[in-house]
C-alpha cells in the first residue's frame, strides 16, 4: 500500500478510475477549483461587502432625493465591481487548480 500525506487515500469516482486528490481540489459538487491566492479573496470580500452597502445605501439615498450622495455611491459600486472583476479574472488566468502528486 503506498503511502498518502493527505490522510484521503484513494478518491472514487463514478465511471472513472481511483484518482488520489486532496479535498482542495474539488468542491462539494466534484467541479474543479481554482487556487486561490489571499489577496484575491479579500479583493473579492471586501468588494462584495462594500457592493452590497453602496446599493443599500443608494436606494435610500434615491428615496431621500439626496442626487449627490447617490452620485457619488454609483460610483463606489462602479469601483467595487470593477475590483471583483480584476480578482476574478486573476484567478481565472491561474488554471485549473492545483496537479494531485499522490
Amino acid at each position: 500500500m503506498t503511502s498518502d500525506l493527505s490522510g484521503m487515500g484513494n478518491v472514487h469516482r463514478k465511471g472513472g478510475p481511483a484518482m488520489s486528490e486532496t479535498p482542495e481540489q474539488r468542491s462539494e459538487t466534484g467541479k474543479p477549483m481554482v487556487t486561490a491566492t489571499p489577496r484575491d479573496v479579500i479583493h473579492i470580500r471586501l468588494a462584495s461587502f462594500v457592493l452590497f452597502l453602496a446599493v443599500a445605501l443608494g436606494v435610500l439615498a434615491l428615496v431621500a432625493k439626496a442626487t449627490v450622495l447617490v452620485v457619488v455611491l454609483a460610483v463606489v459600486a462602479v469601483v467595487a465591481v470593477v475590483d471583483i472583476l480584476l480578482a476574478v479574472r486573476r484567478q481565472r488566468r491561474l488554471g485549473g487548480g492545483p496537479s494531485s502528486t499522490g
